[in-house]
């Protein structure tokens, strides 16, 4: 095994440096993988020894429970970053960075992803995730998504075979979303960025910055939204450790300082409890959390 993951290994590496909320337990092994034909080879090293692996992107979804987690955790880098025009289309590595996808786009003039501005994921977790904002998703501008299978076969899923949901896209159990092709328009680079700009500073106003978080924790139930419900049941502000619910989004649980996962586990649970006997609804969460 470390002859395979050579130097783009790091054995029993604390995760809290790779996930937005900077909080977590160790991973048995963190590697960064270059290439397609890496990929295939650590999945067929996964596959033979019966080892668990998780792709992480940038940790903008994702907690890890203080106990860590067993397996690999995959870092998408190299030519999985790569991005290119092609023919109206965009074809965008699954490891790259949201904000890295948004500069290539402001600076050749493409239009239609300026919504995704200030989402601190990657190409394949958006597409993952369906990640959207604004009333707009991902899966609006897929036309089609580049995978390997668990088995370290290589496909091209059309949109028509694809499902999108609320923050969810329906992939082959197992699979690596590997580079993604969106549907672009031509525009003045001048009025992508403005636009960029835009919802940046709506992000900047609605949402907490300055501490670490994971965005929204809980999914907006049908016809309503989560933060109205956590702020109505008052626990705006509510601490638990050094983890807090925001007093600027009751949607969003902020890392104030120190915080184990736990904290954040638990100031969760108190939410869902609260808003649950309060009015009857039960909120599902929308972060991933894994580990033990």
């Amino acid at each position: 095994m470390i002859r395979l993951l050579n130097k783009n290994v790091h054995f029993n590496c604390p995760m809290a440096p790779y996930t937005t909320f900077r909080a977590g337990g160790k991973v048995e092994a963190l590697c960064e993988v270059r290439n397609l034909l890496h990929l295939k080879t650590l999945l067929g090293l996964a596959r033979r020894e019966d080892i668990p692996y998780l792709v992480v992107g940038k940790g903008s979804n994702l907690l890890v429970k203080d106990g860590g987690l067993q397996g690999m955790a995959l870092l998408l880098k190299g030519d999985l970053e790569d991005i290119e025009e092609k023919g109206g289309r965009l074809l965008a590595g699954a490891g790259l960075g949201l904000a890295e996808l948004l500069k290539f786009c402001s600076r050749n003039g493409l239009s239609g992803l300026e919504f995704l501005a200030g989402i601190p994921g990657t190409v394949g977790g958006a597409v993952a995730m369906n990640a959207g904002a604004w009333g707009k998703s991902t899966g609006e501008a897929v036309t089609a998504v580049e995978i390997m299978t668990a088995e370290g076969e290589g496909k091209t899923l059309d949109r028509s075979l694809l499902r999108f949901e609320y923050r969810k896209t329906a992939l082959p159990i197992g699979c690596v979303v590997v580079r993604a092709h969106f549907q672009v328009t031509e525009d003045r680079p001048q009025a992508i960025r403005k636009r960029i700009r835009e919802y940046l500073e709506r992000r900047k106003a609605s949402q907490p910055l300055d501490d670490p978080s994971a965005g929204s924790v809980f999914r907006n139930p049908p016809h309503d939204y989560a933060g109205r419900l956590i702020e109505a049941v008052g626990l705006k502000g509510k601490r638990i450790g050094g983890a807090m619910i925001s007093e600027k989004h009751a949607n969003v649980i902020v890392n104030v300082g120190g915080a184990r996962a736990q904290d954040i586990l638990d100031l969760m649970e108190t939410a869902r409890q609260r808003v649950r006997e309060r009015t009857g609804v039960d909120l599902e969460p929308e972060i991933r959390v894994v580990g033990d």
